[in-house]
């Protein structure tokens, strides 16, 4: 696992300390990434939620997000995050909230704004449509940000997702990610 481009460009990266975390491989980040260029994603802050050893969160910051902040439950887990945000010299630019994630959508201030957030969940979790729309609903993905959601290629992800319009969608091997944005405010209905 390294970190593909921008200041820290080809720093390896800590991998799972357990077989619970399964990271992004290489070749689906990759893809990903080439595709979130275009949206202007890393010009603010960035979400890491479900961080695991925070490897989506980091390449963020080495492309340019200003913040990221991480979010994992696990603190063996959340150790390694900080870690590799050490060995990349990106931690002063970054927080580790060692919560889960439905407890971080509690704390958090709805003034925060994210550019780019990014779930990448267990893929055996339940509900993660219902979780996608909690997280949108609560406010903090900036207006022309982007949620990316990674998930396996048996979960279908409707191109309306509460508040969100599916983006993109894109599956490799055994690993799929979808890309969201606010949908537009519809004009009001005249009578």
């Amino acid at each position: 696992m390294r970190v593909i481009t921008g200041s820290a460009k080809g720093r390896q990266l800590k991998g799972p300390p357990d077989i619970g975390t399964r990271p992004m491989l290489d070749r689906v980040k990759e893809s990903l990434f080439g595709i979130l260029e275009g949206f202007n994603a890393f010009e603010g802050r960035a979400l890491d939620l479900f961080a695991g050893t925070g490897s989506l969160g980091i390449e963020c910051l080495s492309r340019g997000a200003e913040w990221a902040d991480f979010v994992e439950a696990r603190s063996h887990v959340a150790a390694v995050t900080k870690d590799n945000l050490k060995t990349t010299k990106l931690a002063e630019r970054a927080k580790v909230w060692n919560v889960s994630v439905d407890k971080f959508l509690q704390i958090i201030d709805e003034k925060t704004k994210y550019a780019i957030i990014l779930l990448d969940p267990p893929y055996a979790m339940e509900g993660i449509p219902d979780l996608v729309v909690r997280v949108a609903e609560r406010g903090i993905l900036d207006p022309n940000g982007v949620l990316v959601l990674g998930h396996w290629p048996k979960l279908v992800m409707p191109p309306q997702l509460g508040p969100l319009s599916l983006l993109k969608h894109r599956r490799i091997g055994d690993s799929c990610f979808s890309i969201y944005e606010l949908s537009p405010a519809l004009p009001p209905q005249s009578e």
